[in-house]
């Protein structure tokens, strides 16, 4: 059973809150001061916990700060006063996940815990590994290939389209390395100026050029036995191409106006979001260096094709700009879900993230809806929304999945195999889905 402890100081409420969810089926313990809370939080494990800001012996806040500072991620609620609103918000910044303003709507803090519930019966391990949000197959295939490359000592290349996570994807192969007690230093090639480029790699000495005034280390030197990073390498210009294969080919190099010889010691990393292979062809990029580079190659995938990730997604960016900007929001809705589901995202998991976060600053509620959307993202998926609606214009989730699912299928010729493809996902779970809808 969910269990639950209550603190406030007016028996009443305590009273009161603790029928009403008991009634809903929770086990209530309760707590009237913050010495007594304390006290059972020390003997007693909780699953949510749920506390008025004001109290004869001290305020919730210092209950949660004690209760954070054990490392205990247990949900906390803070019921609040009009006039201690902002005692509230500075609990949301202490870590406190939600404020419940008084009077106290009962029917709204079920829902409210009934969406804790849900959160932890959902959570799977799999759904975020080394900070990179992703169920779906892609991403899970995704996640075996870097925990398997992670523990080798090859250049590794990760290719993939803006706002993809190619960045996240390097941190993690860095992170479960045996690098990984080691700098990770990143460089955006797209970013440095051409006459910049050998200083930012090697370093320069001091008096090397005019207005070096002093000894600089590059940034291979300062990665040390850790990992650099080569993030847009596609932008590199070819004369720059030509310098980093040698080093990489000879392990060593030597700073600007340097005559000491450097070993270089540490593991590349190449990130593009541009076709390598056809620069090749086109004398743009050099095919000895390519080869170097992409001894192991990554590919993420971009986000249409694994639309199932989207409320996950969603989800942990609601949290993450929920605390940010000290708001109250902890959900989104169906109407607004579909708008994003429909959408082709041609930013991928950036945009997203950008467009919840704009989402959350205007949301005065709990729940983001369709009008907390921008304009261009509702009209670019308005389109696609009126193919998959069902005949009786449900804009239900289930049919929205199940109507996706049999316009894919259709397209593909009942192709299973090439149908889960397009979904992004595996052929086991097209199948699942079918037998679920009735369309086996």
């Amino acid at each position: 059973m969910f269990k639950i402890l209550l603190i406030d100081d007016e028996e009443s409420i305590l009273k009161v809150i603790k029928t009403v969810l008991s009634e809903a089926g929770f086990e209530v313990l309760t707590a009237k001061s913050k010495k007594e809370s304390l006290s059972l939080l020390e003997k007693e494990k909780f699953d949510l916990i749920v506390s008025d800001f004001l109290l004869e012996d001290g305020t919730g806040l210092e209950i949660l700060e004690s209760f954070r500072k054990k490392d205990i991620l247990t949900p906390f609620l803070i019921i609040t006063a009009y006039g201690s609103i902002n005692g509230a918000v500075e609990a949301i910044k202490k870590g406190a996940n939600h404020y419940i303003p008084k009077p106290i709507d009962t029917d709204n803090l079920i829902k409210l815990i009934d969406f804790y519930i849900k959160k932890q019966e959902n959570f799977d391990v799999e759904e975020e590994f080394d900070g990179i949000i992703g169920k779906s197959q892609k991403m899970k295939d995704l996640f075996k290939e870097i925990d398997i490359v992670s523990k080798s000592e090859s250049s590794i290349l990760i290719e993939g389209e803006s706002g993809t996570g190619k960045e996240l994807v390097a941190k993690a192969i860095h992170r479960r390395s045996k690098r990984a007690n080691h700098p990770f230093i990143p460089i955006n090639c797209s970013a440095i100026p051409n006459e910049l480029f050998e200083n930012e790699l090697f370093g320069h000495e001091k008096g090397s050029f005019t207005g070096a005034s002093n000894r600089e280390i590059g940034k291979i030197e300062l990665a040390g036995e850790g990992t650099l990073f080569l993030d847009e390498i596609g932008e590199m210009p070819l004369f720059m191409q030509a310098k980093l294969l040698r080093v990489l080919q000879e392990r060593e190099f030597f700073r600007v106006g340097g005559k000491e010889l450097i070993k270089m010691r540490c593991r590349v990393i190449s990130a593009t979001n541009r076709n390598l292979e056809e620069m090749v062809e086109n004398k743009e990029f050099r095919e000895d260096l390519f080869y170097r580079i992409n001894v192991i190659h990554l590919k993420i995938p971009p986000l249409r094709e694994r639309k199932e990730d989207i409320p996950l997604l969603v989800k942990k960016f609601i949290d993450k700009f929920s605390k940010v900007n000290n708001k109250n929001v902890y959900d989104i809705g169906n109407d607004a879900l579909e708008i994003l589901m429909n959408y082709d995202w041609p930013g991928n998991v950036r945009q997203l993230e950008n467009i919840i976060e704009r989402a959350v600053v205007l949301c005065q509620g709990e729940i983001i809806t369709a009008n907390h959307l921008p304009d261009r993202i509702k009209s670019n998926s308005q389109k696609i929304s009126e193919n998959i609606r069902s005949e009786n214009n449900s804009l239900n989730l289930y049919d929205i999945e199940k109507n996706i699912i049999l316009k894919v299928l259709q397209e593909e010729n009942f192709n299973q195999t090439r149908a889960a493809q397009k979904l992004g996902i595996s052929r086991k779970q097209l199948r699942t889905k079918m037998k679920n809808f009735g369309l086996l």
